[in-house]
């Protein structure tokens, strides 16, 4: 009897977890094509972040707490940083509906 419930009791973590499986009409993420962002690390007060397109850009940079720190609307390359204190931030480009996501960090 105590082998039965040693192997229930094990068996039941592997039926219980796992991940959920993404659905077939799930939406499909669109990354920018070209995307380079540079200085990173940034020593300055101005990151350069390019495009295939090089068109307008919607920037925000959330703190590592989840929290938006900078929000801006650029038309060229050039994307002032130095409202912000040095440290690690998560970069968000959003440019004709699509959007690329990268670490930022700051010294």
């Amino acid at each position: 009897m105590k082998k039965i419930y040693f192997v229930l009791l094990m068996a039941l973590p592997l039926f219980t977890s796992g991940q959920e499986l993404p659905s077939a009409d799930s939406k499909e993420v669109n990354e920018l094509q070209g995307f380079k962002m540079y200085p990173n690390p940034v020593y300055g007060s101005e990151v350069y972040i390019t495009t295939a397109s090089n068109g307008n850009k919607g920037i925000k940079v959330y703190d590592v707490f989840g929290e938006i720190v900078l929000t801006d609307r650029i038309a060229t390359n050039t994307l002032n940083v130095s409202p912000l204190v040095p440290g690690v931030y998560v970069l968000q480009v959003t440019e004709q509906g699509s959007t690329m996501t990268r670490k930022l960090v700051i010294k």
